[in-house]
């Protein structure tokens, strides 16, 4: 196949944050599984191959480290995976491929050192292969197809690999998610954006899946760490079924909606922990965001609801006057109606996340101090 169609893919254009592209795991184990199949069957040892990305508008022209025969029926080419600016893990590791023809007439993919194996479900490649994703692995039956460029096809077992990559994985998510013995190789458009939102809702999608795999009946959101320690000791859920979210409420519960319509199921509970400097700006029915940069900070709308509840005229005034929210719980420590105040906005925040998330039998949100000291309904539980 040729790239007549397409145009290449220029790295050296800034994203629009300013920062630099990068490639993607999965493009530099296509890029290597191109350049060892070039060699085995062409005797080619290329210094850069190009590579279709999923956009069917370009390609990406990717520098090839090493390649050799490692004997007749199998080569081994090596590519540096370059993040660009992303702080990515796995940034300057050695990704390679090593290509083997297996007379089967199917194209196999193998963990090679330093890729991990799925154990668990939830993932979108099933437990027991290795954790190479979906459009990965098309980018390389593409890269296959090209290179044999009509000729037959004997079969070919595709061994990806990762210098260092168990150590490297120690260092991801891939122990919490039941991927052992290395890292995986990911992307979905071959092009690392550095810190991109998607990025970021593409590892929580990810974590979702893991955290409903099993089909339990509760999970938990957290936007930080804060609530880690109530989901653990009082709520009994596993680390895998606790999900990190950031600021990305509205995606999130958005996220877990299509996954539980894909399974065809109804989730008992879902748990939301969190401060609430976060969580208490989904009292503004425009915010689903709670970034700084999409939201404002929440006192105003806390020190609405205090004056909707009764709360003394000199008490609002100092709500609103706090210069943080962390600043309003100290200054409602000991009032005989705090606990009741923080449950009426763990109530409000619960029912308008449910409204996006309908295939859950209820939602249920617990506030916390920044020492994790509860603050509302969490006060009086030891287990729900």
């Amino acid at each position: 196949m040729t790239h007549e169609r397409r145009v290449p893919y220029d790295l050296t254009v800034p994203a629009p944050n300013g920062l630099r592209r990068g490639r993607t795991t999965g493009s530099c184990a296509t890029a290597a599984v191109k350049a060892a199949l070039a060699c085995l069957l062409d005797g080619v040892r290329a210094s850069e191959v190009d590579i279709s990305l999923p956009d069917p508008d370009y390609y990406l022209t990717v520098p090839i480290q090493a390649v050799d025969l490692l004997d007749e029926l199998t080569a081994r080419a090596e590519v540096l995976k370059d993040g660009g600016d992303d702080p990515d893990n796995t940034h300057g590791a050695t990704i390679f491929a090593e290509v083997r023809c297996n007379g089967s007439g199917q194209l196999r993919f193998i963990a090679a050192e330093g890729v991990g194996t799925v154990t668990l479900p939830g993932l979108r490649i099933p437990p027991g292969e290795p954790a190479i994703n979906p459009v990965p692995r098309q980018m390389m039956q593409w890269a296959v197809a090209e290179v044999l460029a009509g000729r037959a096809d004997p079969g070919f077992d595709l061994a990806i690999g990762c210098v260092e990559g168990g150590r490297i994985a120690k260092r991801t998510f891939n122990p919490m998610l039941g991927i052992v013995g290395g890292i995986s190789i990911l992307g979905t458009s071959g092009i690392v954006e550095p810190m991109s939102l998607a990025a970021w809702m593409a590892s929580i999608e990810v974590y979702i899946r893991v955290a409903l795999g099993d089909l339990p009946a509760a999970i938990a959101f957290t936007p930080g760490k804060i609530g880690r320690g109530y989901a653990a000791d009082v709520l009994g859920l596993p680390k895998k079924q606790v999900v990190q979210i950031a600021n990305f409420v509205g995606s999130s519960l958005e996220q877990a909606e299509a996954i539980l319509q894909e399974q065809g199921r109804v989730l008992d509970t879902l748990w939301v922990l969190g401060h609430p400097g976060k969580l208490a700006k989904l009292l503004d029915p425009t915010v689903w965001d709670t970034h700084s940069g999409k939201s404002g900070m929440a006192m105003g709308d806390v020190a609405q609801l205090a004056q909707e509840l009764g709360l003394s005229a000199a008490l609002v005034q100092a709500i609103r006057q706090a210069n943080t929210v962390e600043n309003i719980v100290q200054i409602l420590q000991g009032h005989p109606q705090a606990q009741a105040f923080w449950m009426e906005i763990e109530q409000r925040v619960s029912t308008r996340m449910h409204s996006r998330l309908p295939s859950a039998r209820r939602v249920a949100v617990r506030l916390f101090s920044m020492d994790g000291t509860p603050l509302g309904a969490a006060a009086g539980d030891t287990h729900e």
